[in-house]
């Protein structure tokens, strides 16, 4: 029988109806650059459809053998972890072939994209400050995975040497430090007329509004610096380029992901009690839980909307299921409060969709995060924590 083959796409999900959005617009571009293949796409968690619809539809076109990738820009938990064990589930149970591709990774496309985002921001801000007087500082997600954290400043290093800027920093949106607020105090004071603060994310959502939010806040300490937002990556055509390419390389095998530093595979320093943990997905708690909810709802909100107010009831039934109720319920405008969940929930974190134990009992405790207690890290480093 002819094999036919299919592309799936399969991205984070996220609380932010417009992150959700821009997700579903890359697919479309991913599809006119791919029309050689059915290619449908899902999150893992909080948006449907949900990984296993996509792979649904493709299954349903007569796709015999399903090509992968995962929507992310570099291999932490959910790249290494969540979606290979979401995969595995549903080639097992349906007897279909799933091959599974790489992230995007440290790419010279991805840097020109990045490079691009920061010179428009360059461009678009007022006044006339050279390149040595200006600061660039480059926030990553954050996780509980070391050598996703070391790729955002690797990163980092290659657009400051590659833009010909003054200096250059890393920060983090959260799981690790410095978190955005403490990095730009620090830069401050290093006395460069310019800072350019730019999230290396694929997608607008909660945790770019909040880098953005950091900024301004410090940026009203500081009013004799200059303070630019760059925009961050989107759907820029060497991002589609680099997803396409990524879909070509599981065909001719040249897919090989950067086991050296996997903390999974190696004893890395100060994780070594990791090695060979077993592959597992926690995500299945809130697959399909909605972007959007009643004003009562609206505690579950930072100060900034994640449209949870605008979901089905149905939606809104199993989001307090999960969540439980409401901290405190209030019918006017959004507030901040300590309900911060930025979708790390310290996972097991392998890189490779071979086959491990998907035993869900989350009874287990987690591996100690050496930098738990640092002063400049988030409330969700503390661990050891029950799941």
């Amino acid at each position: 029988m002819t094999e036919k083959l299919g592309v799936m796409l399969c991205g984070h999900g996220s609380r932010d109806q417009g992150a959700v959005t821009e997700f579903a617009n890359l697919a479309e571009k991913l599809k006119e650059r791919l029309p050689q293949y059915p290619l449908e796409y899902g999150y893992l968690e909080f948006a449907h459809p949900v990984i296993r619809e996509g792979l649904d539809k493709l299954k349903a076109q007569g796709v015999t053998r399903i090509l992968a990738v995962p929507g992310m820009l570099f291999a932490a938990g959910h790249a290494k972890n969540d979606i290979p064990s979401v995969l595995n589930t549903y080639a097992a149970e349906n007897g279909i072939k799933i091959d599974y591709g790489k992230e995007l990774g440290i790419d010279a496309k991805m840097l020109a994209a990045a490079g691009d985002r920061i010179n428009e921001a360059i461009a678009a801000a007022p006044g006339k400050i050279e390149r040595h007087e200006t600061l660039l500082v480059t926030v990553g997600r954050g996780a509980s995975d070391p050598d996703a954290n070391s790729n955002v400043s690797k990163v980092t290093r290659m657009l400051w040497e590659g833009l010909g800027l003054g200096w250059a920093e890393t920060a983090y949106s959260g799981v690790t430090f410095p978190l955005v607020g403490a990095a730009l105090e620090n830069c401050a004071k290093l006395g460069f007329k310019r800072i350019i603060v730019f999230p290396y994310f694929l997608f607008t959502g909660i945790l770019v509004d909040r880098i953005y939010r950091a900024m301004e806040e410090v940026a009203e300490k500081y009013p004799n610096i200059q303070f630019v937002k760059a925009g961050y990556l989107n759907d820029h055509n060497a991002v589609v380029e680099t997803f396409a390419e990524r879909v070509g390389q599981i065909l001719t095998g040249d897919i090989a992901m950067n086991c050296a530093l996997c903390k999974y595979r190696t004893q890395v320093l100060g994780f070594e009690a990791e090695v060979g943990a077993a592959q597992e997905s926690h995500h299945h708690h809130v697959e399909g839980i909605g972007v959007g909810t009643t004003p009562d709802d609206c505690a579950y909100c930072d100060d900034v909307c994640s449209g949870i107010c605008r979901a089905s009831p149905e939606v809104k039934k199993k989001a307090l299921e999960v969540r439980g109720p409401a901290p405190h319920s209030h019918d006017h405008g959004h507030h901040h409060h300590d309900h911060n969940h930025d979708h790390d929930h310290h996972h097991h974190d392998h890189d490779h969709p071979h086959d491990h134990s998907h035993d869900h009992d989350h009874g287990h405790t987690h591996a100690q995060y050496p930098h738990a207690n640092h002063p400049l890290g988030p409330m969700s480093l503390i661990r050891p924590r029950k799941k």
